[in-house]
């Protein structure tokens, strides 16, 4: 099991190191098992992002969580897992440092906020509420530019349906990136994220 560090510590923490570290954080269901497509792709996106050199960040515990941790912490990697005190489940075992929350918004700010780009896998409603936030961040430019990349067929049909159901434009589409295999989504990070700077947190 990984190190736990203090909620209160987390952007102290990691203010000093934003100019050499760059976390990427993954989200995507807790229900999907080894053998599942959307389990494969976040090894493998753990592994490609390891390997370039990027800090892995997750919700910390099961599915897509748990295959982009392990993918990662399997090539030496670093990866930090957001938990919540509230939950019993216990944190997935590639985490190399916890960093417990106390309710959901902080979670999602901690997710969010440290990071120089973003890969969305299939998953429920608290993945959507994920890319939710973090596409509402960029498009009123809380967030500076950075990269949400949707990986798989689900995400441009859903994208259509809220295009049409919705009140989101073509210019709010504009911000987000769709890839269809986890080498795809990695190369969209590495290059997009090449000029992002974390600063610290404005909302």
């Amino acid at each position: 099991m990984g190190a736990s560090v203090s909620a209160s510590l987390w952007l102290s923490y990691l203010k000093p190191m934003t100019t050499n570290v760059k976390i990427v954080t993954i989200f995507g269901g807790s229900k999907c098992h080894e053998g599942d497509p959307e389990y494969s792709d976040a090894l493998r996106v753990g592994e490609l992002l390891a390997d370039k050199g990027f800090t892995i960040c997750t919700g910390g515990y099961a599915g897509v969580m748990e295959a982009a941790s392990r993918g990662a912490h399997e090539r030496g990697g670093r990866v930090i897992g957001v938990t919540m005190n509230q939950f019993k489940s216990e944190p997935n075992r590639y985490l190399t440092e916890k960093v417990p929350s106390e309710h959901f918004y902080e979670r999602l700010q901690r997710l969010i906020t440290q990071s120089v780009g973003y890969i969305a896998l299939r998953g429920g409603m608290g993945t959507v509420t994920e890319i939710s936030l973090v596409w509402n961040k960029l498009q009123t430019h809380v967030l500076d530019p950075r990269p949400l990349v949707l990986l798989g067929d689900c995400w441009p049909p859903v994208v259509r349906e809220w295009q049409r159901s919705l009140a989101v434009s073509d210019a709010d589409v504009e911000i987000l990136r769709f890839a269809t295999s986890p080498e795809e989504a990695v190369g969209i990070i590495k290059r997009e994220s090449r000029d992002v700077i974390v600063q610290e947190a404005r909302a």
